[in-house]
């Protein structure tokens, strides 16, 4: 089809293919995205070739391989420039990831989801990981939940009435009875807690970051494997994310609210 609707399912099309290349870091087959985008093969690489052409596809013919271009990475760094507090939030992601010796990550809630707009990496060699881009459903979250714990109770229910629970694990919230104890939880440790609810074998722990109107601006986050994250080291680790929260608060001029409800 060369009409309109053509043109636009070769651009949802494409954006589908960014999206699987942004997934790994290792490069992909033409194969592998075919089949996992549903395309021929000879549809993908027409679609790639083109988005390699302005700078969004890279391949490397020495192994075959596709990866994400530059021009992907400054599209995504603007968006992320947008947001006046992700360059102050960096010492603090820094100092979270010596003092943890695990990732900090920056996120914010981006209409039912939690979106990763920075990153520090834990320097352990095997290191739990949520590339910056990454999209997640709001409950399976650390970061989401501590944004939503500053919300009231019925703009809670509304929202999860609206966006629904989409589990990712079996120890993901799949009601609003459940997650209300959790939001309950969060309002009375000062930090959330992702108990293997967006990846089995891995954790998080997330405090909200407060703006200067007392909102919710953003949260941040230390994320583990299980192993290393035992629930013996929640608080000790969530009091290291919410001082690292309240201090990257404080530079950027904001202040919690009164009372929550």
């Amino acid at each position: 089809m060369d009409g309109k609707g053509g043109g636009v399912q070769s651009v949802t099309r494409a954006l589908g293919l960014l999206r699987l290349l942004a997934r790994s870091d290792e490069g992909h087959r033409v194969s592998d995205l075919a089949r996992e985008a549903g395309l021929a093969v000879s549809t993908a690489h027409r679609l790639l070739t083109t988005l390699e052409s302005e700078g969004f596809a890279q391949f490397d013919a020495e192994e075959s391989l596709w990866h994400v271009g530059r021009e992907a990475y400054a599209v995504g760094a603007a968006y992320a420039q947008r947001r006046n507090f992700v360059a102050p939030a960096m010492p603090y992601l820094r100092r979270l990831r010596d003092e943890t010796r695990e990732t900090a990550n920056l996120g914010i809630l981006d209409v039912d989801h939690l979106v990763t707009l920075s990153q520090v990496e834990s320097r352990e060699i095997v290191r739990a990981i949520s590339p910056p881009g990454g999209r997640v459903p709001a409950f399976c979250s650390g970061m989401g939940k501590a944004i939503l714990a500053t919300w009231p109770d019925d703009q809670i229910a509304d929202f999860a009435a609206r966006t629904g629970f989409h589990p990712l694990t079996s120890r993901s919230h799949r009601g609003l009875g459940t997650a209300m104890e959790d939001i309950a939880r969060i309002r009375s440790q000062g930090f959330a807690v992702d108990d293997e609810e967006h990846a089995p074998g891995l954790r998080c722990i997330a405090a909200v970051v407060w703006s200067e109107t007392g909102e919710a601006a953003c949260a941040i986050s230390i994320s583990a494997l299980s192993a290393r994250l035992s629930p013996e080291k929640f608080a000790f680790v969530g009091n290291k994310v919410a001082r690292a929260a309240a201090d990257l608060t404080a530079r950027l001029g904001g202040h919690a609210p009164l009372s929550i409800s």
